[in-house]
């Protein structure tokens, strides 16, 4: 495989490259925790019911930063290990092959095992040996099921205090007759009250954090 590999004409590595390039945005966005951060916090942001804030670009930069901090360990590796080859033998497909491996350690922990199986299956390819046998093209739409899966039940234990409260405001907003006033505009500031009483952002920031732990 490696002398396979070193024998490719450097145009179609170029090729091979560059296409790897136009898909980091779309690898950033689905293979690492970003995907679990940015869902959890639009939700959070849609709980809350405050429409516009925090803006797009602060729950986006938030949830980049966060995947920086989460994902060091594991850049740092894919740096390393894609390294040594090239600098070996200037093969920058081998290079990507061995640099993404410890991406797909990462999302082999993330990922459920009945969605893993489910992918592998799917591909109908042999059933592999050993977890270093499963392509990281196998691990990706996994992971991807399994992060939603795990956002969307962070999202709802974020979801029910809120809910509870626009009830609350609801049904005294009926008892006291006001049926004209809407209840999202009287609940919105006590939401916002009870969140920053309980530090709400570092409460989140912190479970999120260290479930990649």
């Amino acid at each position: 495989m490696e002398n396979a590999l070193k024998d490719i004409n450097p145009i179609i590595q170029m090729l091979v490259v560059m296409t790897v390039f136009s898909l980091i945005p779309l690898v950033f966005c689905c293979m690492t925790s970003f995907l679990r951060f940015v869902i959890v916090f639009s939700m959070l942001k849609t709980a809350m019911g405050t429409q516009s804030v925090p803006p797009s670009i602060v729950i986006i930069g938030l949830s980049m930063i966060l995947t920086f901090f989460t994902m060091g360990p594991t850049f740092e590796k894919m740096y390393e290990m894609g390294s040594v080859p090239y600098q070996r033998n200037q093969n920058m497909i081998q290079a990507i092959d061995e640099g993404s491996k410890p991406l797909k350690e990462f999302m082999m922990k993330q990922t459920r095992e009945d969605d893993l199986a489910f992918f592998v299956q799917l591909s109908h390819k042999q059933a592999p040996a050993s977890p270093d046998e499963i392509t990281v093209w196998q691990v990706a739409p996994a992971y991807i099921v399994s992060e939603l899966k795990t956002a969307f039940e962070i999202g709802f234990v974020i979801f029910v205090p809120f809910i509870v409260l626009d009830l609350v405001v609801a049904n005294i907003l009926l008892a006291l007759g006001m049926f004209m006033l809407s209840p999202t505009i009287i609940s919105l500031p006590f939401k916002l009250l009870i969140f920053i009483a309980v530090d709400g952002w570092a409460l989140i920031v912190q479970g999120l954090v260290t479930s990649y732990n």
